[in-house]
Formats: structure tokens, C-alpha cells, sequence
């Protein structure tokens, strides 16, 4: 039986970032000038309200535009500034950034890429390993430094975090479901890592809908 976390614990709100007009049709991927979209902006505001008192005192985000909008109303809310971490960063997809799925699907390697986490990578892109290694590392230094901390960033970022703490390989990468303005709560302590809550959604009275 796991022993009741002691003053070293750690809770962590993985916040995806909330929904833009790209999302479903292209990747993304690094492009700057990625925004919020209407939805996207009620998204962040109701994962404001929600989160408003649990005792976040600090929030992360990721550097581009989508994941510093998402977490604009909770720094307001909260009256914390917002750190950029590079660390939580959208993946890096080299030559495929901008092509839509329907391109993709006649691309070498985009099968692979899906199946193959592990080791496959987009040309001149990154792979779902050093994504992975990157998230873990900032935090572990997250962990040292607060206690209860929001953390938002995207899709894969934290399926790689999530897949890691569970113990799963990364070529089950896509069997972990991590919806646009969804939060999962971990928590790390001496003994290691727990899930509270994976892929939750906020329902439309701010409640959490699993």
C-alpha cells in the first residue's frame, strides 16, 4: 500500500490548449500566428473558473500563441504571471508543419510516424522521444519548486508525459486520448506518480466531465 504523500508532493494540471480554426484539418505544428479561435477562447475561460481555487501557484505554458491564450484567463483569474517553458513546446514536424491530413496521407513515413513513436520522426523533425525527455525534465524541476502547478501545452506533449508516468510505450502513444481544453491531473511525490483524473472535459456548468 502506497503511504500517504508527505509535504513533498507535487500536483500538476496538464492543461491542453483549447480549440483554433487548424486543428482537425492541418498540423499546426511550430507555425507562429496559430490563434484561439471563438470556441477556443470559451475553452480557456471556463478552465479559468474551474481551476480558480485549487491552489495553483504557478502557471506554464508553452511558447506559442495558442497555448499562452489558453492560459491567459487563468493567470487573471489567479493574478500569477505567466512563464513561458520552451521545454512544453509543440512538437517540431519538420517539413510536414502546415500540410493538411489529406496531403499527409500520401507522405512516406506518415504511417510509420503514427505507428512507429518510438523511433519514427518527421523529416527534419523531432522525435516523440526527445519531446518526451524534454517535457520530463522540466518537470522534475516543476516538482522541486512548487507544490500545485498548471502547465499547458499540447496534444502530444502530454500524451509523451502521460504515456511516461504510466508506464506505456511510446508506440501506444495514440491509445492515449487528449482532447483539446482538457485537463489531467498528476501527481508526483517520493513514491512516485499518481493520476487523478485523465483527459477531463469541462461540461457546459464548469464542471469536470470525464
Amino acid at each position: 500500500m502506497r503511504p500517504a504523500a508527505g509535504l513533498t508532493m507535487s500536483t500538476f494540471f496538464l492543461i491542453r490548449h483549447g480549440a483554433t480554426d487548424m486543428m482537425r484539418e492541418r498540423i499546426a505544428g511550430r507555425m507562429p500566428g496559430v490563434h484561439l479561435n471563438a470556441t477556443g477562447r470559451i475553452e480557456a475561460e471556463r478552465i479559468a473558473e474551474r481551476l480558480a481555487n485549487v491552489g495553483i501557484e504557478a502557471v506554464y505554458s508553452g511558447p506559442l500563441e495558442r497555448a499562452q491564450e489558453t492560459a491567459a484567463p487563468l493567470c487573471r483569474h489567479l493574478d500569477l504571471p505567466l512563464e513561458i517553458a520552451p521545454a512544453f513546446d509543440e512538437v517540431d514536424f519538420g517539413d510536414w508543419t502546415g500540410c493538411s491530413f489529406h496531403e499527409l496521407e500520401s507522405q512516406p513515413g506518415w504511417k510509420r510516424f503514427n505507428s512507429f513513436r518510438s523511433s519514427a520522426a518527421p523529416p527534419g523533425g523531432e522525435l516523440m522521444l526527445a519531446v518526451q525527455l524534454r517535457g520530463l525534465a522540466q518537470i522534475e524541476q516543476l516538482r522541486l519548486r512548487h507544490r500545485v502547478v498548471a502547465v499547458v501545452s499540447h496534444g502530444d506533449v502530454i500524451r509523451g508525459l502521460t504515456a511516461h508516468f504510466l508506464g506505456l510505450h511510446l508506440d501506444f502513444l495514440q491509445r492515449i486520448e487528449i482532447s483539446p481544453a482538457s485537463i489531467t491531473i498528476l501527481e508526483l511525490d517520493d513514491w512516485g506518480a499518481q493520476f487523478r483524473l485523465i483527459n477531463g472535459l469541462i461540461d457546459t456548468s464548469g464542471g469536470l466531465a470525464v
